[in-house]
């Protein structure tokens, strides 16, 4: 059987396979029913046998003969020795009772393989073919590899998203699923200053984010290209789920090596099992007979379909959940964990710093040292700088914000400004240590560093000689790492620990709050791949969950690496065995339980294939089974097989 096929097409499109094979079973019903009457001539049966040899060996034989070119042979060979054996003896009603279950066999199977392999072969019609590209007035409809990075298209209500980019005009709620999974659209707005020639996919904020295949909602949009068609988000999946179907898992890799060894064995003992008329009393064509029997009961069919059945459904279950597996390794993998390492930035935490704490000290109102700071820091391009301004501005709640001018940076230190006669000062206690004499009294300086021990950046406000306040800012953890911690630790994953290269006592504070068994801060990317090398020691598997970027030594170094956000990052998607395309931690124990749950049926799909196998070769050496009876047990556990692997599908998590 060649794996690689799931559909044969022919005069009548791609199910002649299946139609083939039952103009075989119609011919045999006739011409063993016409066998039983006396009147009508023996060579009309004869001739409705050799009609069903034609439809039901048609593709076995041409499989047979394909694969003996390329300079093997496989299961087709065998069925078609066995057939030929059968008409050689007589025994035409039982050989082409043989080519019509196999072929019919052959025909369901492929058909049921094709399921997930539509599954993910979807992904290809994702992208529309063309897209309305914007001129200033007027739209014109090009195809999609027309397309170049800068122009602007238009994207009307409920149609398919063209290419990847940034949304600059309109609102609208856009269906995501078929990218990264989600089950609820995502709403969309424009980006402000989205005009930048510099600007890239990940620079977009996700609310901008737009992707090729995405389907928008009610909405109008106009959206700037960000990437070729070549280089979308939806043509590299594609590329990459294609590759993971070619890549074998481990177990794969073991049945292909058994079968290296079993069929020649069984080929030998074909040929032994002929002559066995030369000591049992018997004549050569019971001989043979036997040996063709052994030879079907031996074909290990259900054997080689077995686990690449499972990991396509498994890769196929998966992206729709906005996890794309790259092959069968990885997905076996990700369910012996026994440790999981988390890098901190964007993975544990959100990637962006939030204001956490304002204190005000004695004689200054909160509104005051907000408007002060807000002023300052709307000059700044500085992150800590963007996240006063955009969470101070919530806390201000519309309230009258000053101006300030004349900004001047203090590196590594802080900055300063005018604000109207006033001078403005905000930075760390280093600032004001090589500033001046007017010193921050013991308290503030006791205040700051206990929010630093709890993992706070801090910044201090002065007003000329005045000391206004405190802002402390955290990078806070996901709204869904607490709950997916806990998830993992009750599906078995007793160790989690954060490598992070913020300071100890942020990835202590990150840690504790999210629930994490430990947390090693402070670390450089070599650290990190240094790292995981230790907990290989003491943990047989483990897997290192990161951006993909800086933490792509340290993935590489674990057992399976798992990228965040993949969805428009060209490293992550390279770089890792898993992606998480949505960014989302919380599909993490979904994937966990999947690759479970196809580990389970892999197993389950070997013990049905070999256990058939080893019941019908002693059944049929002893003359138990007939060759009718041992290609119908036989093709009957390869279905079973492939059904048992495309419940994978429908895999949820309970």
């Amino acid at each position: 059987m060649e794996k690689e096929k799931v559909e044969h097409s022919g005069i009548f499109g791609k199910n002649s396979e299946l139609i083939f094979s039952i103009c075989c079973g119609a011919l045999l019903g006739i011409g063993f029913g016409l066998s039983f009457m006396e009147s009508v001539p023996q060579w009309v049966s004869l001739g409705m046998y050799i009609g069903a040899y034609f439809f039901g060996g048609f593709y076995t034989a041409k499989e047979a003969i394909e694969t003996i070119l390329k300079g093997g042979f496989e299961i087709d060979f065998l069925m078609l020795v066995a057939a030929i054996g059968a008409a050689i003896l007589g025994e035409w009603a039982e050989g082409a009772l043989l080519l019509f279950l196999f072929s019919l066999g052959h025909s369901l199977e492929h058909y049921a393989m094709g399921k997930a392999h539509k599954s993910i072969e979807s992904l290809a019609t994702l992208a529309p073919k063309t897209a309305l590209k914007k001129d200033e007035n007027t739209t014109k409809e090009i195809g999609i590899e027309e397309l170049e990075i800068g122009d602007i298209i238009l994207v009307k209500p409920n149609t398919r998203i063209a290419a990847d980019g940034v949304v600059i005009k309109g609102s609208s709620a856009v269906d995501q699923a078929p990218i990264t999974g989600e089950s609820i659209p995502v709403d969309k707005v424009a980006m402000q200053n989205a005009d930048s020639n510099e600007l890239s996919l990940k620079d977009v904020p996700e609310e901008s984010r737009a992707f090729s295949g995405t389907i928008n909602g009610n909405g109008t949009l106009e959206i700037k290209v960000l990437k070729l068609a070549t280089d979308s988000t939806v043509s590299r999946l594609i590329t990459l789920v294609n590759e993971a179907k070619a890549q074998k898992s481990p177990t794969q890799l073991l049945t292909d090596k058994f079968e290296k060894y079993f069929v020649p064995s069984v080929l030998v003992l074909v040929v032994i099992l002929c002559f066995a008329f030369l000591v049992i009393d018997e004549s050569f064509s019971q001989s043979f007979y036997r040996a063709m029997a052994v030879l079907v009961a031996a074909s290990p069919c259900a054997l080689a379909i077995a686990t690449p059945s499972a990991v396509l459904s498994g890769i196929a279950r998966a992206a729709k959940k906005g996890v794309l597996i790259k092959g069968g390794r990885p997905l076996e993998d990700l369910g012996v964990l026994t440790a999981i390492a988390f890098d901190k930035t964007g993975t544990l935490t959100e990637g962006k710093p939030k204001i956490t704490e304002v204190i005000a000290l004695e004689g200054i109102s909160t509104e005051e040292l907000l408007g002060d700071a807000i002023a300052v820091e709307e000059l700044s391009d500085h992150p800590l700088a963007k996240a006063v301004v955009r969470d101070g501005k919530e806390r201000m709640d519309g309230k009258e914000i000053p101006k300030a001018d004349s900004l001047e940076a203090v590196l590594g230190k802080g900055i300063k400004a005018n604000v109207g006669s006033d001078k403005i000062y905000i930075g760390n206690l280093d600032l004001y240590e090589a500033l001046d004499d007017k010193k921050p009294s013991k308290e503030v300086v006791k205040k700051i560093e206990e929010l630093e021990s709890n993992g706070n950046t801090t910044i201090l406000i002065r007003k000329n000689d005045t000391y206004m306040g405190i802002i402390g800012l955290m990078d806070t953890p996901r709204e869904s790492a607490k709950a997916t911690l806990r998830e993992l630790k009750e599906i078995g994953i007793e160790k989690m620990i954060m490598l992070s290269g913020d300071n100890q006592k942020v990835a202590d504070a990150i840690a504790n709050e999210v629930g994490l068994t430990g947390a090693r801060g402070s670390l450089l990317p070599e650290e990190k791949v240094e790292a995981i090398k230790q907990l290989k020691q003491s943990e047989s598997k483990i897997a290192m969950v990161g951006d993909g970027v800086n933490d792509a030594p340290a993935m590489a170094a674990s057992t399976v690496g798992i990228a965040m956000g993949a969805a428009g990052s060209d490293v992550a998607l390279e770089t890792a065995d898993i992606a998480l395309m949505a960014d989302k931690l919380e599909v993490l124990p979904f994937a966990i339980g999947l690759s479970r749950k196809a580990k389970g049926i892999i197993k389950q799909n070997l013990w049905i294939s070999l256990g058939v196998v080893g019941v019908l070769i002693p059944a049929t050496i002893f003359g138990f089974a007939s060759i009718g009876i041992a290609v119908l047990i036989h093709e009957g556990s390869t279905i079973v097989v492939v059904v048992n692997a495309l419940r994978l599908l429908g895999y949820q998590r309970k």
